[in-house]
């Protein structure tokens, strides 16, 4: 009964009538949201006038932002493959002024990831921390000032770190757009490794027509990349070195001259093709190699070294006292690089964040490269985020053959079913192989034994 209705009766009488349609008007509005809210007048006009007064449906749910949760990748500290664990974060990250949210669809692993990994990458701030270079995605949501970037586009992004999770947030200079046709697993195959290659070979190599590259670990991400940006220079002989199994594939990739290093001496292989030597050596091992690239220079050849990959087991050092060690122990002196007509390079793409117009020109470069058909990352295996050890250890062993990709696409129930066989088939072989290492082990050593005792006694029969 709303107080309209009512006739006019003695004062007690109405306002009686009054509290009996304040507690009437209060039933309704006593769920936990609103608990806090004074009661509402007598009239229905007082309260339609509260209701317009109360908070939008929204005020009725949690904000969004306390139950915004995306999953990620987070290293927990230097080791093995279960240092980096599959977590959920809660909350959903703010946007600064010139920034982008993007949803991220792929995920790109690099050697670098290998490194940070173990400790060896300086560039990745201290653990808990998620990794990854660089991701392909839909933007979101998009930041005050943002003006060349709208919700709904697709883009590749290049970041120092934290891009393996399902949500990233960055500025919009490191968000670059994806040409039309391009699959979000190429999209995250591209950034690091093309740029890396093309930095090297265009601007510190000056690559021309009719010039000799070696490219090491040919088969890998910047491998594939380099080779097929030697392509787009005329007669440009190209020798690469990777096992005897992903020969073929390199091959029709481009490369000229294959070799395996594991059973061959590339030097020799090089130098009965070349005896002059090389225009360029793309170095990504370190070490020893680096001595033997230098001496296969040709007088005005240039050798780049972009990597470490022979510390990657063994001695802890991050890639900055790598090469300190490195150009302490390199033989070459100031005098012997006058002489020998020829430079040495370093490079990492990792440490020249900060040059985003030079990495911009660079895409710009590679994407045109990409639209004219000339150039096209291959893709050796996608994984789930769930299957980042397998990743890793994929790439760690030299099994790969191209760009290995993390989807962020959640495993379904079969997989994770079929994974977790293979995980307990996989333990069962390794115990098969332990046990048999073990056995081996203690027939060579029981070998040995009676070997010892044989020659004991020949010598006791020597005496005699």
């Amino acid at each position: 009964m709303s107080g309209e209705d009512a006739p006019a009766q003695q004062q007690n009488a109405e306002e009686q009538k009054q509290q009996q349609q304040q507690q009437e008007s209060k039933t309704p509005a006593e769920s936990p949201k609103t608990e806090s809210k004074p009661d509402p007048p007598p009239s229905s006009a007082s309260t339609e006038a509260a209701a317009a007064d109360t908070p939008a449906p929204a005020a009725e749910k949690a904000p969004e932002e306390d139950t915004f949760s995306y999953r990620a990748l987070v290293l927990t500290g230097y080791g093995g493959y279960d240092k980096v664990k599959l977590q959920v974060k809660k909350g959903k990250p703010a946007l600064k002024s010139g920034e982008v949210m993007v949803r991220v669809k792929m995920c790109g692993l690099n050697f670098a990831d290998l490194m940070a990994r173990q400790g060896l990458y300086d560039r990745l701030p201290s653990p808990p921390v998620t990794p990854g270079m660089e991701c392909s995605g839909i933007i979101e949501a998009v930041g005050e000032d943002v003006t060349d970037r709208k919700v709904g586009d697709k883009v590749l992004v290049l970041n120092r770190s934290g891009m393996w999770q399902e949500v990233v947030v960055v500025a919009t200079t490191h968000t670059f757009l994806m040409p039309e046709g391009m699959s979000f697993e190429e999209a995250a195959a591209l950034p690091v490794n093309y740029i890396t290659a093309y930095l090297m070979l265009f601007d510190f190599g000056h690559l021309r027509p009719n010039q000799s590259v070696l490219i090491h670990m040919a088969a890998g991400g910047v491998g594939i990349a380099a080779t097929q940006l030697c392509k787009t220079v005329n007669d440009v002989t190209v020798f690469g070195t990777a096992s005897a199994s992903k020969h073929e594939v390199i091959s029709q990739g481009g490369v000229t001259h294959t070799i395996d290093y594991r059973t061959r001496d590339y030097v020799e292989e090089i130098r009965k093709i070349s005896p002059k030597g090389l225009d360029i050596v793309l170095d990504p091992l370190g070490g020893s190699d680096t001595h033997k690239g230098y001496n296969l220079l040709k007088p005005m050849g240039k050798l780049v070294s972009y990597g470490a990959a022979n510390m990657l087991a063994g001695q802890k050092k991050n890639l900055f006292v790598v090469a300190k060690t490195w150009y302490q122990q390199f033989s070459v002196h100031t005098l012997s690089l006058i002489q020998g007509n020829r430079s040495v390079c370093g490079f990492h793409l990792g440490y020249l964040d900060s040059e985003t117009e030079l990495i911009a020109q660079a895409m710009a470069a590679v994407m045109d490269l990409y639209r004219q058909g000339k150039i096209k990352p291959r893709i050796d295996s996608t994984y789930h985020l769930e299957q980042v050890g397998d990743a890793m250890r994929r790439m760690q062993e030299r099994n790969n053959i191209g760009k290995i990709i993390l989807t962020t696409e959640p495993m379904k129930e079969e997989e994770k079913k079929e994974e977790a066989k293979k995980d307990e088939e996989k333990k069962k072989d390794d115990k098969k192989k332990d046990d048999k290492k073990k056995e081996d082990k203690k027939k060579d050593d029981a070998k040995k034994d009676d070997k010892k005792a044989e020659e004991k006694e020949e010598a006791k029969k020597e005496e005699n």
